[in-house]
């Protein structure tokens, strides 16, 4: 696939005149737009602390002593993913290697624990860059997209300056830093007939999945009754996780309170029409701290970024956050 390269910064970027809107900008890019080849994955499985496991996707253009990319994806996202393909295209084309770990249960074949994933995964991301760090040798560049994103955030916050010993550099693509906040935009409206009932989809299988697994682990009846990301994080996410509910979870489980206590260089990259992250939340510069650059263009949607003429295409957010990441990594 071939693409003039994106704007550096993205901060003031507008979207192609013949896609509108936060939706068409979301939805497009996902599904219509041109993009790369299948990747040709190589997998290796690991085995977790706890008896579980996770399987990482790899890309090892360049050799073993080129810079290593790392991707935590979204929500029920995987090395699929279009944002995946895109990333991996420019890694492929820059000669760096590409590594895309899959949240528990996300890689295609069902996790072993009870637990699953959630948006403030901080341990496991924790346990997942220690190992990419022993096998790369360096600290890798590191980018979370939207779950991923926020749960980056979030373990970086609590690393402090060791983050520093672990990481080159970080990019949030999307996240909902105020998981409040979004999760009340995303089970609204429009969006709770397509977007929530889209995740709901793909979720509730599993969940019912890990109940085959692990009998009395929830209430099998409230889960199928559940609607909304609010409801299912009530009955399922929140209290496999340690969380007493869907409110408590969320509240812990932000990154946007913690953002003054990251101390390696990171890029927090929202449009302001994204349909699941209200604008209102975003942080300001003054709830930053110094380390972190904010772009918040007024286009984009939710991990959208579309380029070119029409049907447009993916490679956009890669050029812009990577052309960021080599510069201040």
């Amino acid at each position: 696939m071939s693409a003039g390269p994106g704007p550096l910064d993205l901060a003031t970027w507008r979207a192609p005149r013949w896609l509108p809107g936060g939706n068409a900008q979301t939805i497009w890019p996902a599904l219509c737009s041109r993009r790369p080849a299948a990747a040709a994955w190589r997998r290796e499985r690991w085995d977790t602390p706890d008896g579980d496991f996770v399987d990482v996707d790899w890309l090892d253009g360049g050799g073993e002593r080129a810079p290593l990319l790392v991707m935590l994806h979204g929500l029920e996202g995987s090395s699929r993913s279009h944002y995946a393909l895109a990333f991996g295209h420019w890694a492929e084309r820059a000669g760096w290697r590409f590594a895309v770990p899959h949240w528990r249960g996300c890689s295609g074949e069902l996790n072993r624990a009870p637990r699953a994933y959630h948006s403030g995964d901080f341990e496991e991301v924790a346990w997942l860059l220690q190992r990419l760090n022993e096998y790369a040798g360096v600290p890798p560049f590191v980018i979370g997209i939207s779950l991923g994103g926020n749960a980056l955030l979030r373990w970086a916050a609590e690393a402090g300056d060791s983050a520093r010993a672990q990481v080159a550099a970080l990019a949030s693509i999307s996240a909902p830093l105020d998981l409040a906040a979004g999760g009340r935009a995303i089970d609204a409206g429009f969006n709770r007939q397509v977007y929530a009932r889209m995740f709901l989809r793909t979720m509730k299988p599993k969940a019912l999945a890990k109940l085959v697994q692990h009998p009395r682990l929830f209430d099998r009846d409230r889960l199928l009754a559940a609607r909304t990301l609010y409801e299912f994080d009530n009955v399922f996410t929140a209290p496999l996780h340690g969380f007493r509910d869907t409110d408590d979870y969320w509240a812990r489980a932000s990154a946007k309170p913690h953002l003054t206590r990251i101390r390696v260089p990171t890029l927090a990259l929202n449009a302001r029409n994204d349909p699941f992250v209200p604008a209102a939340s975003l942080p300001q510069p003054d709830a930053v701290g110094p380390h972190v650059a904010l772009w918040q263009p007024a286009h984009g949607g939710h991990v959208g970024f579309p380029g070119g003429g029409f049907p447009g295409h993916l490679m956009t957010l890669p050029e812009a956050v990577m052309g960021w990441m080599r510069a201040v990594g």
